[in-house]
Formats: C-alpha cells, sequence, structure tokens
C-alpha cells in the first residue's frame, strides 16, 4: 500500500521527465571522491531551473515515510527489489536517503521509467 497520492507521484515522475530532457544531464551516480558533494552541485548547477524548484520542492513536503516509499518505487521499478520485499526495500529507504530524496532520485538517468515501472508493479498507473 502506498502512502503517497498517485497523483503526486504522476507529478513527480513528468516533472523528473521534464528536467532529464531539458539537456542531456548527466549525473554521477556516485562522487569521483568521499568529499566531493555531489548532490549540492547538482542543485547549484540548475538552481535556476524552475522544474527542478518544483521537484525538489514536492518531494520536500512529503513526510519521510512518503520519501522512502518514494524510493523504494524507483527501486523495484528498476528491480532492485520485488513487490514481495516492499517493506523491505521502504524500511531500506528510510533514513539518509529518505533526508536527501530528491538529490538521489535526480542523479538517477532513468527514474522516471523507473518509477513508472514501479507504480505499474502496484497495480497503479498515471494513465488512468
Amino acid at each position: 500500500m502506498l502512502h503517497i497520492p498517485l497523483d503526486t507521484i504522476c507529478y513527480i515522475i513528468a516533472k523528473a521527465r521534464e528536467f532529464q530532457s531539458k539537456e542531456e544531464v548527466v549525473i554521477p551516480e556516485t562522487p569521483s571522491s568521499p568529499s566531493e558533494d555531489w548532490a549540492l552541485q547538482i542543485l547549484a548547477d540548475h538552481s535556476g531551473d524552475y522544474t527542478l524548484t518544483e521537484l525538489v520542492e514536492c518531494i520536500g513536503e512529503m513526510n519521510q515515510r512518503q520519501r522512502a516509499e518514494l524510493i523504494a518505487l524507483m527501486w523495484v521499478g528498476r528491480g532492485d527489489y520485488s513487490m514481495e520485499d516492499w517493506e523491505e526495500a521502504v524500511d531500506e529507504a528510510i533514513g539518509d536517503y529518505s533526508v536527501r530524496a530528491a538529490q538521489y532520485l535526480i542523479a538517477h538517468p532513468m527514474v522516471s521509467d523507473d518509477l513508472e515501472e514501479g507504480l505499474i508493479a502496484h497495480g497503479y498507473s498515471c494513465e488512468d
């Protein structure tokens, strides 16, 4: 069961797709050095992008459980977890992942597709 309204997830998918389609967004999944804070650099490089701002604000308004579910939804969508392991995925996402959820999700170039696949695994669709 998702604690995030379907329309909110669909909004996030649309905004992520819009942001990442504007230009070739190449964002490393891991920093090149432990001291490099790549997530903050991503936001700094695109600080004037209203689409990114809207996406970050939407995710920031969620509670910790909802942000963790959003991350777990991406993980399920890309095959890291199965639906049988849903609660385990959500538990794993609570903490550092959920605190930096927007930055973490934006760092994944296929996030909109993965979130959509995660929704389908739950039996939902933004097409409905």
